[in-house]
Order: structure tokens, then sequence, then C-alpha cells
């Protein structure tokens, strides 16, 4: 049998591909499970959004290859949507490339600016695709630790004290996932310095800002960001586009052009149906993020009374699409969600999914009716 390559035995299966085959098996032995554990949309996108790709698959290049750096005019929606939503001016020709959904990009930019044994600053808790990444790309993810007390924001003190002399990029992601936290102006601005200091890339990972947060921040509005920053940006999230893929990278001329580089190589474009779909996402009005977040202040009110009556604790004031808990005193965290997989056919996930910070602590999804959410509020 052939041999894989080396560098898949740095990675395990991703922690949902593998623990759904597990819930899936369940669910076939007739157990009437309930996932609040995936953040993977249930609402629809808009009706506009749907005639729009829809009008789109009857133009006449519809099915034609379309360009790496995806249609003007979808560049220039994703301009005009920053410029609205975040003030941030951003050239359409030169600062923003579209992606097949933000996932991609971390691909695209490890590939571009990291060679074999440079380092990558990781948080923990984080998205565990950076480190999965960086390890792929064979480079050494090297993590710095978040925690409660200083508001899951980074430890700029703690960080200066390791080797940085290697390391190339470092990862965030404000407003936090999983834990929701927000950063403002101020902490940005702190990690661009630190980032122009110690001559790294810094890239902000933003697709939960307009979720359960009045006050979108791009890192892109904070001064001198474009020197040492890129911003990762999806519409999964926001406009209930998940399966769609569709996201964007944006930062200076020389960075994205770096990326280009590595895109152009990997896919043939994006369909243009979808690309459509996608500007008319942008061009929404105010009372769909408005309905959008109506929606999820429900349902987080229900995941707070789950998270009470299992006697998790929890922050009210973090945003995005998952409410973060504290696990009962004395339990480690696979152990409580196995339990209530098993016991109450409730899955949601653990905190070690995003690294040993997380150990202790739980994710709940909002991803789910306020019908499911009640019958798990029913079954503890």
């Amino acid at each position: 049998m052939m041999k894989v390559a080396n560098r898949l035995h740095s990675v395990e299966e991703y922690y949902f591909s593998k623990k759904l085959k597990e819930v899936n098996a369940l669910k076939a032995a007739g157990k009437p499970i309930i996932n609040l554990g995936i953040g993977s949309p249930d609402l629809q996108p808009s009706s506009q959004v749907v005639a729009a790709l829809t009008a789109g698959l009857l133009d006449a290049n519809a099915h034609k290859y379309q360009s790496y750096q995806g249609l003007p005019e979808f560049r220039q929606a994703i301009s005009e949507f920053y410029k609205t939503h975040y003030n941030v001016s951003i050239n359409p020709d030169a600062e923003v490339l579209p992606l097949m959904g933000s996932k991609e990009g971390i691909m695209h930019i490890s590939m571009a600016f990291l060679n074999e044994g440079d380092s990558v600053l990781i948080p923990n808790p984080g998205y565990p695709t950076y480190a999965a990444v960086t390890k792929l790309v064979q480079a050494n993810p090297i993590t710095y630790n978040l925690d409660q007390s200083n508001n899951w924001l980074p430890n700029l003190d703690e960080i200066e004290t390791l080797n940085l002399s290697n390391v190339k990029i470092m990862w965030i992601s404000y407003p936090h996932m999983p834990t929701g936290a927000k950063a403002f102006k101020t902490d940005l601005k702190k990690l661009i310095d630190f980032a122009k200091k110690h001559d790294i890339l810094l890239v902000n990972d933003n697709p939960y800002s307009f979720i359960l947060n009045n006050n979108p921040l791009s890192i892109l509005n904070v001064e001198g960001a474009k020197d040492v920053c890129l911003e990762l940006n999806s519409l999964s999230k926001t406009f209930n586009m998940a399966g769609w893929r569709i996201g964007m990278v944006l930062g200076s001329p020389e960075h994205i052009n770096a990326i280009l580089k590595v895109k152009s190589n990997m896919d043939s474009g994006m369909f243009y149906g979808i690309q459509k779909g996608a500007i008319a996402a942008l061009n929404s009005r105010q009372d769909w993020f408005d309905s959008l977040n109506k929606v999820y202040t429900t349902r987080r009110k229900l995941v707070w009374q789950l998270a009470d009556k299992l006697n998790c604790t929890y922050d009210k004031e973090a945003s995005g699409l998952f409410v973060w808990a504290k696990a009962p005193e004395g339990y480690k965290s696979e152990t409580f969600i196995d339990t209530l997989l098993h016991d109450k056919s409730l899955f949601i996930t653990p905190g070690t999914v995003f690294g040993t910070q997380g150990e202790g602590y739980v994710r709940f999804s909002l991803c789910a009716t306020e019908e499911q959410i009640e019958e798990a509020i029913a079954r503890v």
C-alpha cells in the first residue's frame, strides 16, 4: 500500500468529522439527538440572495471559468461593505481577494508566507485549523495562552518571553472563537505595534463580528494595520451562507498579491451565480442584521437557561454564534459532554477541541431552533 506523506502524521482528522460519526450512529440507532455542537447556521439566506443566485444561472457567462480574483462588481461590493459597516477604505482592485470560504484562506496565507521551520503564534483556545495548517506546511506552531482573567486577550508580556526569532505569522480572532470575547481598538493597536516590533504578519479571522454584537470592528480600522495585518472574513455566519463557501481576505496589495500566487494555482475561480448571490448579501439593509440578531437573542436566552440547569457559568457580555461556558466543578470537558450525549441525547462541544486552555469549558451553538433548545432544557 502506498505510504502517505509524512505531513499527514502531524495532524489528525478534524474533531467534528470524527465526533459526528458517533453522533450519527446514535441517531441511526434511534437516539433523538439534539445537536448544539456545530456552528452551521440553520436559518436561510434572504430571498434577495437566493433570487440573485437563481438569476445568475441564466447569464451567458455563468458556466465559464471565472476570474481568480472574482468579479469586479463582487470586489466592489466587498469594498463598499467594509466602508459602510467598518469605516475602512479598501481598494477593490488591489486590497481584497475573494475566497471559497475563509477556511481556505488559512491555507493560502500559510503557503504564501511560511517556509519549513518557520514559527507561528496560535491562540489557545482557538480555531483548530490554525495549528493543523501550520503543521501541514511543516512550520512550527507556538501556542500562546488566553484565559478568562484577561478577557481572552493575548498577554503580550508573556508572549515576549517566548523565542520569537522565527515567528512569521500570528493568528488572532476577534470577536473570539470559541469564547465570544471582544477586542477593542486599543487592544488591536497593541497587537499591531507588537507585530511591527517583531516583523510578524498579524492575521485577524473575523467571521463573527455581526452576530450579537452592536459594534462590528475590523482590525483594518486601526491606524497602521495594513502595514502588517491581513483580515479574513466570511459570509457564512452573517448571511446564513455557510455551504456556499464564500469568504475574503483583505490587506495591502503586496500581501494580497502573494496570496493570489497560491490561490491561482489551486482553483479556477468561484461560480458566477454564487458571486452574484454574495453581492446581494453584501448589499443587505440594516433590517437583515436586526432580524437575524433578534432570532439569536431569543435562542441565546434559552441556551443560558440550559446552561443554568446544567450548573454551567458564562459571560453575558460575550458575542458570536456560541455560548462559551464553564462546566460544573469537578468535570472535565469531554467527560461532561459525553455524559450529556449518552444520557440526555444532547451534543455540545468540549472546550478541549480548541486547546488545552479549553479544559473545563464547553461550547453551546445557537444553530438550533427554539423548540430544540426548549426540548434540551426539558431533558435536563
